[in-house]
């Protein structure tokens, strides 16, 4: 028990200090003239959006230049993104998208992002595009969901791209052919302003541009600005990197297992709080994600089987509950509904499966052998302790009689034969409160 109680504790603590971990450090700069720079990578989820929406209005509070966000993102969900570009096509400051570092990506909501900025830029080796709407197998929809859904993102993209002066015919074509653009594409065919190798080189090629805000015409005065470096608050950083695949198998798993902890050993409660905890940080990760519920349904299932193989001991349902946990982290990210596309197509790590799936199978095999050598103790309690005792009839047996045995009485019955007052009697038997005994030889 105590060694239960110390894993999870450990859990708990390893998990806390991994989310304040990622908080990234802020630049702090105080500079007449500035620009404040926000950073995203990852998934586009609630927590990004209120992010970049607090970044936007405090730009516009602290009369900053522009705001540049630093985008690398497989997409995102469809409240996150729509709340972001509304947000970006009504500021009254100057807002700049900057697809970097080298290797980023832009894809699906991150082309809606990008678009609906004032200025639009690429580093170099980065991509932008593919926003087709399909499921996360890789299949085509059906075609009414696919022509209702590709018909609402087109216009919506296409809506944007117009409303920034962009190419509306590229941004229609990345939804319903699933196109991408290289930067030297995406800038040869309108659909970005620029390609800057990096934040220096982007606030050079900003200086002088004007460009069109909800408070009017602003001309961009960025060479030799000071940069104000806007990061995520705990709790954006915290919920933020919940929102990855391989986190939330992570903490599904440990939740289950500690729950299962709890219910072979009620009362521990250190197990069912851990549980509690990860299982709603885990639903807040799936809730921002392409989520296969059957996915979910197929791993609580192992759960339940891991309960019922510590009762049953058998070597066919352990193998059978680790093959269910395997398929329902495969499956967990495989959606069967109609997905937005806007969203990524995401998966968990083979590593972390197979970690996860070793992990539960240790611990499966601790459990069950800690199960099996109870079952084998002698029984230390209880009135079945008092099979093989010895003691002393106190009354002739007619047919039945009293006899002492372990400093108390019991009413007895005769296995063999006659036992008659001060005989030696051996318990072999309980029945109720009744113990069959046999005379005992003396030695």
């Amino acid at each position: 028990m105590k060694t239960l109680r110390r894993i999870a504790i450990w859990v708990s603590v390893l998990l806390f200090a991994t989310f304040l971990a990622a908080r990234p450090a802020t630049v702090h700069a105080q500079p007449d003239q500035h620009v404040d720079v926000l950073t995203i990578s990852g998934v586009i989820d609630t927590w990004a959006s209120g992010y970049i929406r607090r970044g936007i209005e405090l730009a516009e509070r602290n009369g900053a230049e522009a705001v540049i966000l630093v985008l690398d993102t497989p997409g995102g969900t469809l409240d996150a993104m729509q709340a972001i570009t509304t947000r970006m096509l009504n500021a009254r400051v100057p807002v700049v998208v900057f697809v970097a570092p080298r290797g980023a990506w832009a894809g699906s909501a991150g082309t809606f992002v990008t678009l609906a900025a004032n200025v639009a830029a690429m580093a170099p080796g980065t991509t932008i595009g593919a926003a087709h709407p399909v499921d996360e197998s890789g299949q085509n929809l059906d075609d009414d969901a696919r022509t209702k859904v590709t018909n609402f993102s087109a216009s919506m993209l296409a809506s944007i791209a117009r409303q920034r002066g962009r190419n509306a015919e590229w941004a229609v074509k990345a939804v319903r052919e699933s196109i991408a653009a290289t930067e030297e594409e995406a800038l040869a065919r309108n659909v970005i302003d620029l390609i800057a190798d990096d934040l220096d080189d982007l606030l050079n090629q900003l200086d002088g541009r004007t460009v069109e805000t909800t408070a009017g015409e602003i001309t961009l005065q960025t060479q030799r600005v000071g940069v104000i470096r806007v990061e995520m608050n705990i709790a954006e950083a915290f919920f933020h990197t919940l929102v990855n695949p391989n986190i939330a198998l992570i903490l599904l798993s440990i939740g289950t297992l500690a729950i299962t902890i709890e219910l072979y050993n009620p009362g521990a409660l250190v197990p069912a709080i851990v549980g509690s905890i990860c299982l709603v940080l885990a639903f807040v990760a799936l809730g921002n994600l392409p989520v296969n519920w059957g996915g979910v349904i197929l791993i609580l299932v192992s759960a339940i089987l891991f309960i019922i193989d510590i009762k049953v001991n058998s070597m066919v349902l352990t193998v059978g509950e680790l093959v269910i946990f395997v398929l329902g982290a495969l499956l967990l990210f495989t959606p069967v509904s109609l997905p937005s596309p806007v969203l990524p197509a995401v998966r968990v790590s083979p590593a972390i499966i197979l970690t996860m799936a070793g992990i539960m199978g240790t611990l499966l095999v601790f459990v069950l052998g800690a199960a099996v050598r109870a079952r084998s103790r002698p029984v230390v309690s209880g009135v079945a302790m008092l099979i093989g005792a010895t003691g002393i009839a106190v009354s002739d047996f007619t047919p039945s009689g009293q006899v002492q045995v372990a400093s108390e009485l019991w009413t007895a019955f005769s296995e063999n034969e006659e036992i008659h007052k001060g005989d030696l009697v051996r318990v072999v038997r309980v029945e109720g409160l009744r113990l069959g005994v046999v005379k005992q030889t003396k030695q």
